[in-house]
């Protein structure tokens, strides 16, 4: 059959408008990547088993690095981008959120706590991981839970919520501690292991991962009554809701489908690089209730 050229033209009219639509309700981060053929996105050195450099030079890997790719495959599928570049950022606990704010980083899955004070400077996802805040130290030092820390050195990490509670606890409780805050978790656990602290306090998934890497495991020890409950999520510029829901889908499908259970067992139930060492950490309650019901709300502190 052929077509008249009256409706052939009619119809390229029609497909170039609806084109030019699509592209022009693009906005924000969105339309930053399609523009540029690149997401860029942020990930962590040393927050084993989350995000961090495994065994190839500049490459990032770990749990919340997985479910960062499988945000940027929604998204290559959202653009109609299968050839969509992936550039990688490394940001730390201090330059994570001013990285995102500016542009520079399009998307940060790591270890972020999603808390009130950060909501106020970017948003986040759902939820993609909830800790508790406890204290990894030598199973000969004493040290059975936080009222043992008065008058001791204490090394968490800076730029942390932990580092918050820390201080908060120390001048309210008046226990005469010697907070020292390392720049990254390596650095903290490094602090620890030489005796220069007796407890480095950080999130209880990240004390297993340091704890996993130490050259000798069984003589640490986690302990401590958690300080907070702590949710995990990524981290989008503020105020871009069509970027947010492409990301809140993306990890809200993966829970769905079953796959986020053999993204968890990969990462904390198997041996993981670099030295291929296993976490053994089952998965809370906390945390498969999250996956249930995903949600982008702060946890509340205890």
């Amino acid at each position: 059959m052929r077509i008249a050229p009256q409706f052939l033209a009619a119809a390229v009219a029609a497909a170039l408008f609806s084109t030019t639509t699509v592209a022009a309700e693009l906005t924000g981060t969105l339309k930053k990547i399609k523009d540029s053929g690149t997401i860029t996105l942020g990930h962590r050195d040393a927050s084993i088993p989350f995000s961090y450099l495994g065994n190839e030079p500049g490459k990032p890997v770990g749990y919340a690095h997985d479910l960062q790719l499988q945000v940027v495959e929604a998204i290559k599928q959202e653009l109609g981008m299968p050839e969509l570049k992936v550039r990688y950022n490394l940001v730390t606990s201090q330059t994570r959120i001013p990285l995102v704010q500016n542009g520079t980083v399009d998307l940060e899955c790591g270890s972020t706590t999603n808390n009130l004070e950060r909501q106020r400077q970017v948003d986040f996802s759902v939820g993609i991981f909830e800790v508790g805040t406890r204290l990894l130290t030598r199973k000969t030092s004493g040290i059975n839970d936080f009222a043992d820390l008065s008058g001791k050195n204490v090394v968490t990490t800076a730029g942390t919520t932990s580092e918050r509670l820390l201080k908060a606890m120390n001048a309210e409780k008046k226990m005469r501690m010697n907070i020292i805050s390392a720049k990254d978790h390596g650095e903290s656990f490094l602090m620890l292991e030489s005796n220069r602290a007796v407890a480095f306090m950080m999130d209880d998934a990240l004390l297993y991962g340091e704890m996993a890497k130490a050259k000798k495991p069984d003589d640490w020890v986690v302990v401590g009554e958690p300080q907070s409950y702590e949710i995990y999520g990524c981290m989008v510029r503020k105020g871009d809701p069509a970027f947010k829901q492409v990301v809140d889908n993306a990890i809200s499908a993966t829970y769905a489908s079953g796959q986020i259970n053999e993204i968890y067992a990969k990462w904390f139930q198997s041996p993981v690089p670099p030295k291929g060492l296993n976490l053994n950490f089952p998965m809370s309650d906390e945390l498969k209730k999250l996956i249930a019901n995903p949600t982008d709300k702060a946890a509340e502190e205890i």
